[in-house]
């Protein structure tokens, strides 16, 4: 914080005003009392010394609070990237996948590198998925490690998909448990966002059980 130059004080002679002398017989100066010295203002951008206040002129401004520093580094990051923020798009089991194409849109209209979104669903594979998986699992999962596009992949081998900033899961059916597979392994895959497309209280009870 800049220092604001104080104006110049303009200070009494310590030694007070001069006593005439009496006719015919010089008088000696009255010598007053010396009292505390007013403490000098400090120069312009150089603060002078600071004396601390005695306990009764001390109030509660005086104690400064103890400053906790913010959390950085690798382990701050890492559990910035395990609490992604949730999004629920309320759809049915036969909606939930154009519900995540269309997020899927929303997603990359807003800026987002398609490289960032990975998409699972719980139930039937999305198309693209089931097309690349037609010339092998190599060349499917080479895609996936290129990240030059939106991945789509499926809760049963989902696990072998790496982070990305985005996760969007379609609740789109499969086995009654498939929700409670998917989600938390979503979870761990969402660096940034976590978008669910389905039931409602489907996902709320499985967000709810400790994902």
């Amino acid at each position: 914080m800049p220092l604001i130059p104080e104006e110049p004080q303009i200070h009494e002679s310590a030694q007070g005003p001069r006593v005439a002398p009496a006719s015919g017989r010089t008088a000696p100066t009255p010598r007053p009392v010396p009292g505390p010295r007013p403490a000098a203002p400090p120069r312009p951008g150089r603060p002078g010394p600071l004396r601390p206040a005695t306990p009764a002129q001390r109030t509660p401004r005086d104690v400064a609070a103890p400053v906790k520093p913010s959390p950085s580094g690798p382990a701050a990051t890492a559990a910035l990237a395990a609490t992604p923020q949730i999004q629920l798009i309320p759809a049915s089991a036969e909606g939930a996948l154009d519900a995540a194409e269309e997020a899927v849109d929303l997603l990359l209209d807003s800026g987002r590198a398609p490289g960032d979104v990975l998409v699972i669903t719980t139930g039937a594979r999305h198309p693209w998925a089931d097309h690349e998986l037609s010339f092998g699992e190599t060349s499917y999962w080479a895609q996936h490690d290129a990240g030059d596009d939106v991945f789509y992949t499926d809760a049963t081998i989902a696990s072998r998909a790496a982070t990305r900033p985005v996760v969007v899961v379609a609740v789109n059916g499969g086995p009654a448990d498939a929700a409670a597979i998917a989600l938390p392994l979503a979870h761990s895959r969402a660096g940034a966002l976590l978008i669910v497309c389905g039931d409602p209280q489907q996902i709320n009870s499985v967000l709810g059980a400790g994902v």
